[in-house]
């Protein structure tokens, strides 16, 4: 990249970061393919898993008029959308760590 004219606010955080990593020794490994494969793989299980989710959730919302049970699905959806969230980024992370 030509240093020529004035930096974006982005370019100068991103040389700032840049310089942060390189003095604490955080060094950044590009993914392999294979890894790449992997997490696409993970990212698609995930995403049919919380469509699945919000699909029996909206089922549910609909045959109920109680605003407790209403509620109470509500809390439900929301933790099992946090469940699948944190173990979604969990694999991905061990992926990208390289632990198979």
């Amino acid at each position: 990249m030509a240093d020529n004219g004035p930096k974006s606010a982005y370019e100068l955080t991103m040389e700032r970061l840049r310089k942060k990593d390189a003095d604490e020794g955080v060094t950044v490994v590009p993914l392999s393919a294979e890894q790449r494969a992997q997490i696409a793989e993970v990212r698609n299980f995930y995403e049919a898993k919380l469509a699945e989710q919000k699909v029996l959730h909206q089922s549910a919302m609909r045959r109920t008029l109680d605003p407790a049970e209403i509620e109470k699905l509500e809390q439900q959806y929301r933790r099992e959308l946090e469940h699948l969230t944190s173990a979604r980024d969990a694999k991905i992370e061990k992926l990208r760590r390289g632990d198979t």
